[in-house]
């Protein structure tokens, strides 16, 4: 055989940076932190049947439209008369926040204001990813910039030309926001040295008009030397519209979608007992480029969650509300993977039952299961193969969400209950069966440890081709 045949942890490395190639990644992808609420603090009071219903055909409409819209929509249920009150309600969605994240944002925000708000013939409710609101006024288009909400990180700025350059810098993506585009949003960074950079996000809910978007949004600034100027991360924000900055990349990445064409693959397969098929792909000089980068950052991070190092000083994700609605900092932080309880699992699987199992990957078995809100899963239970403690566990997991991908499966959850490590994923009816035994997990998996799977095949699409990946494990080391 001429040539040196790549092993098997080469090939799934570049397998894993070629797919993160095609198009932009998102750098953070979880389930939505609880950040406040306004719960009109006039008295509870017994509402009436039809408002009842009214409500709660709009937050189910909302809860169902986050599935299918660009990110945000309203809707009004009633004829507004006294025998039919009217209901509005509004959801908007993060700029750089679209598909399951938004949809699973809003489902969650539909759910809670009602318990948090009981009774309330009006009420908002803000997550990190979206935000919800419901009243019995028509306050669609309207400015709302109190109640407001701030939090800030443990760390300080003692130098004013930093907290000068990032007021400039805000003011900087106001303006992109509201004047240079029409998207009441915007985020980006910029280097405040030659060994810093600093972030950050506005965002205004966007039946707003940019004229009304700018009037909140430097609302809102101009709120920060009161309250936070001297940290180092902080956001403030009201029903309408936040602002937020800190010196990590808190936001996912919202580029337009490159104008490069992707090269149809081309598959060289080397045949013979013991040999690996392996996938060719042409890149393009900046996809090169991008993969040399990336994968730099991946031996980075993995040395970061290995040596279990976090990041102090963080603004927390939840803070709590007064009755006067000045919001102090929480010193315990919500965790930032999605988990799903172990007896949802069972439940959806029928127990593991040898029906809902899909097969046997080798990372372990794959079983098809359905969530009580009707969603199908593919429930991936893994064996002790991969090794790794809990925490580290979850740290990995949490870096996989991270790199969610258009053209890789979506893992939606974990579980980590009674010595299980159990990972679920969108379940995708159009799929090979092989697409859900090895997916995403796995490529990191093997990226990081080059722990190696049994053999199996696996098909996919990349930019609209199918490409089929054979692989075999081979007797010799």
């Amino acid at each position: 055989m001429k040539g040196k045949l790549l092993n098997l942890r080469s090939i799934y490395s570049f397998i894993f940076l070629l797919f993160l190639s095609f198009k932009p990644l998102n750098t953070k992808a979880q389930s939505p932190n609880y950040v406040g609420d306004d719960c009109d603090y006039n008295t509870p009071k017994s509402l009436s049947t039809a408002y009842q219903t009214n409500l709660k055909s709009v937050l189910s409409w909302l809860s169902t439209d986050a599935a299918t819209s660009k990110g945000w929509n309203y809707k009004s249920f009633g004829n507004n008369t006294p025998g039919d009150p009217a209901a509005y309600g509004l959801y908007d969605c993060r700029g750089d926040v679209a598909g399951y994240f938004c949809q699973f944002c809003v489902y969650t925000a539909s759910r809670e204001v009602l318990q948090r708000c009981p009774n309330r013939v009006s009420a908002f409710i803000w997550y990190d990813f979206c935000i919800l609101r419901y009243s019995n006024e028509n306050f669609i288009g309207n400015v709302t910039v109190y109640p407001t909400w701030h939090a800030f990180g443990t760390k300080n700025v003692s130098s004013t030309q930093e907290i000068q350059k990032g007021e400039d810098f805000m003011r900087s993506l106001i303006r992109k926001a509201t004047v240079e585009t029409n998207q009441l949003y915007y985020m980006d960074g910029f280097n405040l040295s030659s060994t810093q950079r600093r972030y950050g996000l506005v965002q205004c809910s966007r039946d707003l008009t940019n004229d009304g978007c700018r009037q909140c949004l430097e609302t809102m600034l101009a709120l920060v030397p009161k309250c936070c100027e001297h940290n180092l991360g902080w956001f403030v924000g009201s029903a309408s519209c936040l602002i937020k900055y800190d010196d990590y990349i808190f936001y996912l990445f919202h580029t337009q979608p490159s104008s490069v064409s992707v090269p149809d693959p081309q598959i060289a397969k080397q045949m013979g007992a013991g040999k690996t098929r392996i996938l060719i792909i042409g890149l393009s000089v900046p996809g090169a480029v991008a993969l040399l980068c990336f994968s730099v950052y991946c031996l980075w991070f993995r040395n970061r969650i290995r040596r279990g190092s976090g990041r102090g000083g963080r603004i927390p994700d939840t803070i709590r509300p007064s009755s006067h609605h000045n919001v102090e900092t929480e010193e315990t932080l919500n965790p930032d993977l999605l988990t799903i309880p172990l007896v949802t699992i069972l439940k959806s699987t029928d127990d593991f039952s040898d029906e809902s199992k899909l097969g046997e990957g080798g990372f372990g078995p794959v079983y098809k299961g359905t969530l009580p809100d009707g969603r199908q899963i593919a429930v991936k239970r893994l064996s002790q193969a991969s090794g790794q403690g809990s925490e580290q566990f979850k740290n990995e997991v949490m870096f996989i969400a991270k790199l969610q991908h258009r053209n890789l499966v979506r893992l939606l959850a974990c579980c980590l209950e009674k010595n299980e490590k159990i990972l679920v994923y969108e379940y995708l009816s159009n799929a090979s069966l092989d697409f859900h035994l090895f997916v995403f997990y796995e490529l990191y998996i093997s990226l990081v440890y080059g722990v190696k799977s049994n053999g199996a095949a696996m098909s996919f699409k990349v930019g609209g081709s199918k490409v089929e990946i054979y692989y075999h494990r081979s007797s010799e080391n």
